[in-house]
């Protein structure tokens, strides 16, 4: 189950059928950063495709001696823009290509707007995803979630991008979800829905052991989301951020202009490939070792490659080296900025204690250390942000807590407002409260420890003692253990082999630590192949995104003339005690809003919520705007 040959060697095919030369390729968006992870623009090239244009482009010129490859999911604006351009050709034939499924009416629609007859082919191409790795996919689609629902339009989104995965792969799998997560449920049945409607397209070969589906909730194990990766592609992504294999290094010091932006890919690049899972100080040593190979071409001139600084150095000084080693050039620029972050911002102590947090028990030394960082001013906003999020998740309900200290010592430390209300939102998104599993048992994470240290070779090991809730969960499925009580079967039918084929979806995002667990399942385990896939992939910044609840604590512009509205309201002289949010400073005396009474916004510390009594016939009689309260924050008396 390799998504990237799957996906390239389709492209192929849709080269093929175009039998005379000099097609071109109409692209929207989505589409264009789906193509190009799988191919390069020379690759497209030597395919003979030498044109990109937007179909919803309106300054493209008419070019009757080219043919036109489509490639477009099957959206009403997409079709629309299709239809346009079938009344008006710009180009001779027209080969189109659905990346999913479409419907039978919009078929209908394209065909009568075909008055030319320039239409050659119209096909679906199931290639609705972003594939990452050989077994990794995305649907770059953040925000999904409205607190614990769906955004209602990203659910049939989600489901076009999955039932797409399915399709490309040839599977019909039965589906068990994450029974704590009613969005899993959701999508679950979604996909379900649409099997079962486009069951002729469904109708493979059966095999002895059915496929699998597992959908899964990123709130069920919010922390790996939050640890430093040390692994060359993870690492990329978390401290430079890698976007459809791009990596912007425009902010770098002293960047040249032909590295301001980079592609790594594994495809195309022999040394990314081979280092894709390493560890950092594993790629230092192999791009010295490179270096030096190269060095050799020019004996009288040899010098020592001590760091990664030197190796910067020595590219420098080189130009028709550099022109040479393209690929060498750009591994050393990224290696040293990924050094030089690392120790700007004091990586390799703040990942240690992460680590700690995430995997040991012991919440004194977790208490101290994590004061210890939060003072020192080479660790970040984000950094300090981060720890306080961990040992929330943590430590929530222990008994010490040290929470409030923590989140004064982040306001001393002069961190935005917007970053202290992240650690409250993700106790809420993450917390002990909705997660199905026992993510930070104590015993557990002893063993795991415990487990990890017995093979300990040096000190670097420390940096990687954290295992994904998700390599537990596919150990027990692949076991014949993981319990139907927790991930349960949608419909009547289960499995009773080893699964052999599975396909792993993480509503909100996976990660690469993930992706590096499926990597070792697929080597280590004979006769079992994992696939695994996300809404997106994360980074810290993505997570932060991703895990505030937007309707349960939201930050609401409050106006003069607000009312309020909720069926509790029955009389003028009700009292209310109410907790707001407001988009400004923690405890905000709001007097000027609410004609001289004053209401305070949520704190962002939870030990220090504000509440204030107002008399509802004060507000009874404003119109216009309306504040919804919730239930469950309200106290009548």
């Amino acid at each position: 189950m390799n998504l990237i040959n799957l996906f390239a060697k389709s492209l192929a095919q849709v080269k093929r059928n175009v039998l005379h030369h000099m097609p071109i390729c109409l692209c929207l968006s989505h589409q264009t950063s789906i193509v190009s992870v799988v191919y390069t623009q020379s690759e497209i090239l030597q395919k003979e495709v030498y044109l990109f244009e937007r179909i919803d482009s309106q300054n493209r010129d008419n070019m009757k001696h080219l043919k036109a490859i489509c490639f477009l999911r099957p959206t009403k604006e997409n079709v629309e823009n299709l239809i346009q351009e079938l009344r008006r050709p710009k180009y001779s034939v027209y080969f189109i290509y659905f990346s999913n499924v479409i419907s039978k009416s919009e078929i209908k629609a394209l065909a009568e707007a075909d008055e030319q007859e320039v239409v050659a082919e119209v096909q679906e191409f199931y290639g609705d995803f972003i594939a990452v790795n050989p077994h990794l996919f995305s649907l770059n689609l953040s925000g999904v979630a409205r607190g614990r629902s769906w955004e209602p339009t990203l659910l049939p989104r989600t489901t076009q991008g999955l039932t797409s995965v399915l399709l490309a792969l040839k599977k019909c799998p039965m589906i068990r979800y994450q029974l704590s997560s009613d969005m899993a449920k959701r999508l679950g049945e979604s996909v379900k829905q649409i099997i079962t409607k486009e069951y002729e397209l469904f109708d493979f070969r059966k095999t002895e052991v059915p496929p699998l589906l597992l959908i899964l909730d990123r709130s069920d194990d919010a922390i790996t989301p939050l640890l430093n990766q040390w692994t060359y592609q993870a690492m990329v992504h978390e401290l430079l951020g890698l976007n459809n294999n791009r990596i912007d290094l425009s902010r770098v010091p002293g960047i040249s202009k032909d590295l301001k932006e980079v592609v790594l890919s594994a495809e195309n690049d022999e040394f990314y490939a081979n280092n894709l899972y390493l560890n950092f100080g594993e790629i230092g040593t192999n791009i010295k070792n490179l270096m030096e190979d190269f060095q050799k071409k020019k004996p009288k001139e040899q010098q020592k490659l001590e760091s990664i600084s030197d190796m910067k150095a020595f590219v420098d000084n080189y130009p028709q080296f550099k022109k040479m080693s393209g690929t060498v050039s750009k591994h050393v620029t990224v290696v040293g900025e990924l050094s030089r972050l690392v120790s700007e911002r004091h990586l390799m102590e703040v990942s240690e204690l992460e680590q700690e947090l995430a995997c040991q028990n012991d919440h004194s030394s977790a208490s101290q250390n994590v004061r210890r960082l939060l003072q020192n001013p080479r660790v970040s906003e984000m950094d300090a942000v981060r720890l306080v999020m961990l040992y929330a998740l943590r430590y929530e309900r222990h008994s010490s807590s040290i929470l409030p200290g923590l989140m004064e010592e982040l306001n001393r430390k002069g961190v935005s407002e917007k970053h202290c209300r992240m650690v409250t939102s993700m106790v809420e998104y993450g917390g002990k409260r909705v997660r199905g599993s026992d993510l930070v048992n104590p015993q557990d994470a002893v063993a795991i420890t415990k487990q990890f240290f017995k093979g300990l070779k040096g000190v670097e090991n420390v940096y990687t003692q954290h295992a994904p809730l998700l390599q537990e969960t596919l150990d027990q499925l692949i076991k014949g253990r993981l319990k139907d009580s927790h991930f349960p079967y949608l419909g009547p039918s289960s499995l009773r082999d080893r699964p052999q084929d599975i396909i792993v979806f993480v509503i909100g995002g996976a990660t690469y630590e993930e992706a590096l667990a499926i990597y070792n399942l697929n080597r280590t385990v004979p006769g079992v192949r994992i696939v695994l896939g996300g809404t997106t992939i994360h980074n810290t910044k993505r997570s932060e995104s991703s895990t505030t609840p937007r309707d349960r604590f939201a930050s609401v512009q409050l106006h003069p003339d607000i009312a309020i509205r909720h069926p509790l309201f029955d009389t003028r002289s009700t009292h209310i005690k109410m907790f707001l949010t407001q988009t400004g400073a923690p405890g905000t005396n709001c007097h000027t809003l609410f004609k001289g009474t004053s209401i305070f916004c949520l704190a962002h510390s939870p030990s220090e919520w504000h509440t204030h009594r107002i008399h509802f016939s004060i507000v009874s009689g404003l119109q216009n705007s309306y504040f919804n309260l919730f239930p469950p924050l309200i106290d009548v008396t």
